[in-house]
This record gives C-alpha cells, sequence and structure tokens, in this order.
C-alpha cells in the first residue's frame, strides 16, 4: 500500500477503535476474533484491527484498504435495503465521478460479457453472492456483495446483429448510507477488477 494511503487507513481506524469498537461486530457485520473484526470484503476474507486490515492475509494494495477503513469508520446499525437498486447516477452528487464510474466499471467489462456469462456461478460464490433474479433484465444478470452491506446488480447484454455488448452496474437502495458516493465509485471499480482476476 502507498505512504499516503497507509496513512489514512491508519488515522479512519485510530478513530473507528477510539469511538466504540464494541458495537462493530453488529454494524460491519463482522465475528471478533481478540482486537479484530473478520468479514468477506471483495471476495476475501478481511481483518480490521487497531494494527490495520489484511485482505486474503495480505495488506491489501492501492485503495482497496481505504475503502474498507472508511466502511468501519461510517458502520451503522441500519441493515441494507436491496431494492430498489439504483443507478450511479441517482447517488448523491455523483456527477464529477460518472465518467470515470462508466469507464473502470462498467465499459471495463464490456470484452468479457460472453466469457463472464459461463462463470456467474463461481464469481458469485467468490463474493459469498447471489445470481440476480431473471427479471431484472439483460441476457443475463448478478448480484455481488463487496462489502457487507453493499450489493452491486450487474446486468449484461450479449452483442448481437444490431446492438454491442453492453453493462449496466446499479447499486443496493440505501448503499449511500454506508460510503460517500466517490468511495461507492471505486467500490465498483475493484470489485470489477476482481472480476476480471477470476476470469
Amino acid at each position: 500500500m502507498q505512504d499516503n494511503y497507509a496513512k489514512l487507513v491508519m488515522e479512519n481506524l485510530e478513530k473507528v477503535f477510539s469511538g466504540k469498537p464494541d458495537e462493530l461486530a453488529a454494524n460491519l457485520p463482522a465475528e471478533k476474533h481478540g482486537d479484530a473484526f473478520v468479514f468477506q470484503a471483495f471476495g476475501e476474507e478481511c481483518r480490521v484491527s487497531p494494527s490495520g486490515i489484511t485482505l486474503g492475509g495480505r495488506t491489501p494494495e492501492s485503495i482497496l484498504g481505504l475503502l474498507v477503513s472508511l466502511y468501519a469508520l461510517q458502520s451503522q446499525s441500519q441493515p441494507c435495503l436491496f431494492e430498489p437498486f439504483r443507478a450511479f447516477k441517482e447517488l448523491p452528487d455523483s456527477m464529477p465521478y460518472a465518467g470515470a464510474f462508466m469507464t473502470h466499471t462498467q465499459q471495463v467489462l464490456v470484452p468479457y460479457v460472453e466469457q463472464l456469462e459461463n462463470r456467474v456461478d463461481q464469481i458469485t460464490a467468490a463474493f459469498n453472492s447471489e445470481s440476480a433474479v431473471p427479471s431484472t433484465g439483460g441476457d443475463y444478470s448478478f448480484r455481488l456483495q463487496p462489502l457487507p452491506k453493499i450489493w452491486l446488480e450487474f446486468i449484461c447484454y450479449l452483442p448481437d446483429d444490431d446492438f454491442p455488448a453492453s453493462v449496466t452496474c446499479l447499486y443496493s437502495q440505501n448503499a449511500d448510507r454506508f460510503l460517500t458516493t466517490d468511495a461507492l465509485a471505486d467500490v465498483g471499480e475493484y470489485a470489477v477488477k476482481k472480476i476480471i482476476t477470476l476470469l
């Protein structure tokens, strides 16, 4: 993790554990193991403790650690509300991030649409998630849980003679209660990066 991210992560963790850490188990939600809280994040076992964050037993690279620390910092008792799922543009103050979201979360998956169709079960299992209900739309769709109270729904269209392939990514109804919109954009981007590595 880069020094500037590492510094921000530790500052966030200091705030998390100087508050009411006993509430974290219910609010994240997570299992408490000693002074650490353990849950699934981005398809890996995530451990959050006063000394740092690990994903899959390793210190996460780049912004992932920061996203997890922000999620812990903003954790609250309110449950996740799934539906109706919302487009990114419906999230508050999303306009400055809309272009990057489209490029790094939706368009980047388009070349993989045909390959992904046959791997949906594997992808959703890795994220401890589920396939979307058939009525969602598209040629196929699925849901992922990159963080315990934040879900993404991907609606995929295969290419045909008239239209190219496309992907739409939606957010669970109250995802913005658990992270700011700019952080949610990053959640989408890093979830997609994980999908591509699994392919």
